[in-house]
């Protein structure tokens, strides 16, 4: 098929995902196929294996699962699955995505543990090891790599460290990171990662997926608060059915995913596509603050994934500037914390540090006419 004939979309997305994909990727998406078929549970078991090879150094102690639905549906599952009823969670947030997690073992009638540290400050290591110590009960440890509330980027690395210290099993939210941060299970003692099609492997919405330690997996059985989120129940219909899904799979939405994962390898890999993601976020921050606009988070825990700005002054409209925007070809992002009025500029996807300064010169062309 000639791809150059598909329409090309009106805006670019920056934003955290759904983002920006490439035609190529979308095209994939004009076949259909059947859910029991052999070809296709054969993509889904290639699916499999490439995920478990770009998150460990051995995969064969490790195993993927895909989960139909948004990321929480598959953040759900591992919560609601890996926990056993004698069990407790702590759960570090600094964010949306940090509280959802506790959040959903709350409504899961999950005893858990909420850490707050703000949304924009650091978790502490000493606070969360004087926890660990005190609180015997707890037997799990959750955390979000990139907390894209705003922008900030972590220390899992520290924090897994801690869980295996303590013998927690540590639950990696990687939805924003994986595929666009490189990093390994092994380097952050994680026995659960979960992350999403429609982030930086630059896929399209539709599922989301758990890497997880062979051995945990395995003690999941029986221990699902859900039966359409059962994460074992998932992982051994795949693992006796080469690639079964328990219920209807999201067809083109996998097709789409395996395109996105040869275009990752393509692109040079995790690295390579980390240093354009990376490049992106600092045009667009340099470029920002050289335009009056401000950052909130340091810059030693900025993240390259999308970036939190302070409106400029009292009177600024983000309503009319997204709108402006919008006529110039880019979609931008409003802003979640409470503590401040802001907005939020995402540097992933198929977007490049060219796509960026046009996106600059399209601000300094329109803040003008975003005030009220």
């Amino acid at each position: 098929m000639d791809i150059s004939k598909l329409p090309d979309n009106p805006y670019i997305l920056l934003t955290p995902g759904p983002l920006s994909c490439s035609k190529t990727v979308k095209a994939k998406m004009l076949t259909d196929h059947c859910t029991w078929d052999a070809e296709y549970n054969n993509i889904v078991e290639d699916i499999r294996t490439r995920l478990v090879k770009i998150a460990a150094e051995k995969p064969e102690d490790y195993t993927a699962t895909l989960m139909q639905g948004s990321g929480t549906f598959s953040v759900e599952s591992v919560i609601g699955s890996a926990i056993p009823s004698d069990g407790k969670l702590l759960v570090i947030a600094n964010g949306a995505y940090g509280q959802r997690i506790a959040q959903i073992a709350s409504c899961l009638k999950i005893s858990n543990l909420l850490l707050d540290c703000g949304e924009t400050g650091v978790p502490d290591m000493t606070e969360i090891e004087q926890i660990l110590k005190t609180d015997k009960a707890i037997s799990h440890m959750a955390m979000v790599h990139c907390e894209t509330t705003t922008g900030i980027l972590n220390p899992v690395e520290e924090a897994g460290k801690l869980a295996a210290t303590y013998g927690k099993i540590f639950i990696l939210d990687a939805m924003s990171s994986f595929g666009g941060i490189p990093f390994t299970m092994e380097q952050y003692n994680a026995s659960f990662m979960i992350s999403s099609a429609n982030k930086c492997i630059q896929g399209v919405p539709g599922f989301g997926f758990i890497i997880a330690k062979r051995n945990e997996m395995e003690k999941c059985k029986g221990q699902a608060r859900s039966l359409s989120l059962d994460l074992y129940g998932q992982w051994n219909e795949m693992e006796k059915n080469h690639g079964k899904w328990r219920y209807t799979s999201p067809t083109h939405v996998v097709r789409a995913f395996t395109q996105a994962l040869v275009e990752l390898e393509t692109e040079g890999g995790v690295q390579a596509r980390f240093q354009r993601y990376s490049k992106n976020q600092k045009v667009v921050s340099d470029g920002m603050q050289n335009l009056g606009f401000k950052t909130i988070i340091p810059e030693e825990y900025q993240s390259p994934i999308i970036t939190s700005f302070l409106y400029p002054e009292a009177e600024f409209s983000f309503e009319s500037f997204y709108k402006k925007l919008k006529t110039e070809g880019f979609v931008i992002y409003p802003g979640k914390i409470s503590a401040a009025p802001t907005f939020r500029i995402g540097s992933i996807g198929h977007v490049f540090p060219e796509d960026m300064e046009r996106l600059l010169k399209a601000i300094e062309k329109t803040r003008s006419k975003a005030l009220a």
